[in-house]
């Protein structure tokens, strides 16, 4: 075993166990091994430890680790949609042609996340935009909870009832200040199969922020809910008809324990070609390639791109019934947990093929490394972009990228024989 402090000891079969039940105590969860190394998932919580100014520890050159210090800039959802608006003003002062807007006033590029309010900061903005529409529905988050915990629905402003009104103020105020919420106009004509709503689960893997380069991989999947949608307010309650997180499904009566109500993206695209067609289905999935990259840029200027870091994201995308996707948020930690026979076979692929590429050939890592692996180690990851590959191509790339003629690493265009490349966008 390495320790933290780089020191290599080596340890008996009975050390071991020991010493796996200490990591696991720690906020380590093991996900692979063989006969030489033991790698580690760190949890986010053991990250701000590793991290802190008080009890941070100094990794040496073979030391890495899978999140990035503050990975939270693109994962609580107040942030990414903070670091969102942010981009879209700077490109704006910069005057690019990715923040042009049409006649009323709405990106027409990077129009990707629902409208988006932070509360109790942004409640004023968010009643003067409610009176606009009020027969919308919004939805309401907590900033750092996951698995759909905390969630609820509302269409009048009265339903907010986890707030408070300050009578002397009349501002609106937390019952509880460590708490934050997002509240999001809710995507309310989504997709639809088979009656039911469904976003999607895909991963990205990013070995470094300056220069970007990133990796989609290409075993995503569908999470559908378990009840039937409808739009009529009676049902806002209801979260399995809102709410595809698996975490909530599970609990619901039609779940179904063999396919946990899950598709994977091939499935889904072979659906949508034979029903919508192949042109509209690659316009779909690039416009999807494109958001992901336009996230990950939002962030990079704020994230700090320590060089022993690596981190796996797992995207959520809802598509709506225009086939226009939309960015819900990023987890850190995407569950490598599986439900089903094929979320097993799944995660372990994504795993084994994450570690080769953030430990390529199983080797001692090596931070100083240029982390460009070979092509032979993907596995079933894909470069998604490369800003030092999209840096010696045209400016107008990503225009081209988001309208969907896209051009691979060369120049050539992105699709080969009707199969979706994945492109590099500048």
């Amino acid at each position: 075993f390495r320790t933290m402090a780089g020191k290599v000891k080596w340890v008996t079969d009975i050390e071991k166990s020991v010493l796996i039940n200490n990591f696991e105590k720690r906020g380590w969860i093991q996900v692979a091994e063989n006969e030489d190394w033991n790698f580690y998932w760190m949890s986010v919580q053991t990250i701000r430890n590793v991290f802190s100014v008080e009890t941070g520890y100094r990794l040496s050159d073979d030391q890495i680790v899978n999140h990035f210090p503050n990975h939270y800039e693109l994962t609580r959802k107040d942030l990414m949609v903070k670091n969102i608006k942010r981009y879209r003003k700077e490109l704006e002062k910069e005057g690019s042609p990715l923040a042009e807007k049409d006649e009323n006033g709405k990106y027409i590029y990077l129009d990707f996340v629902p409208v988006t309010f932070m509360l109790p900061a942004d409640y004023n903005l968010f009643v003067e935009e409610f009176r606009k529409n009020p027969s919308s529905t919004w939805i309401m988050k907590p900033c750092g909870k996951a698995q759909g915990k905390g969630i609820f629905l509302i269409n009048k402003l009265s339903q907010i009832k986890k707030w408070s009104r300050d009578s002397k103020t009349s501002s609106f105020v937390s019952q509880s200040s460590k708490e934050a919420y997002v509240i999001s106009l809710y995507i309310n004509n989504p997709l639809l199969i088979g009656g039911k709503k469904f976003d999607l689960r895909l991963y990205v893997l990013v070995s470094t922020y300056r220069p970007l380069r990133c990796y989609m991989y290409k075993l995503g999947f569908c999470r559908f809910c378990t009840v039937k949608y409808t739009p009529s307010t009676s049902e806002l309650d209801n979260m399995f008809v809102h709410l595809t997180n698996v975490a909530i499904q599970k609990h619901g009566d039609d779940y179904n324990h063999i396919h946990g109500g899950k598709w994977t993206v091939s499935n889904l695209r072979l659906y949508l070609e034979s029903t919508r067609g192949k042109e509209v289905t690659n316009k779909l999935f690039d416009e999807i390639h494109w958001i992901i990259v336009q996230s990950l840029k939002a962030v990079a200027p704020v994230m700090n791109n320590d060089k022993h870091c690596f981190e796996c994201y797992g995207y959520d995308i809802i598509i709506d019934d225009k086939l226009k996707p939309w960015l819900i948020e990023v987890n850190a930690s995407p569950s490598l947990t599986s439900s089903t026979a094929n979320d097993r076979i799944l995660k372990y692929n994504l795993i084994n093929d994450t570690l080769n590429i953030a430990v390529p050939n199983g080797e001692i890592p090596d931070c100083k490394w240029n982390k460009s692996p070979p092509k032979e180690v993907l596995g079933n990851y894909e470069v998604l972009y490369d800003e030092e590959m999209a840096q010696s191509d045209g400016p107008e790339r990503d225009l081209r990228g988001r309208s969907g003629q896209s051009t691979g690493a060369k120049g050539s265009r992105a699709r080969d024989l009707g199969k979706p490349v994945l492109t590099t966008w500048k």
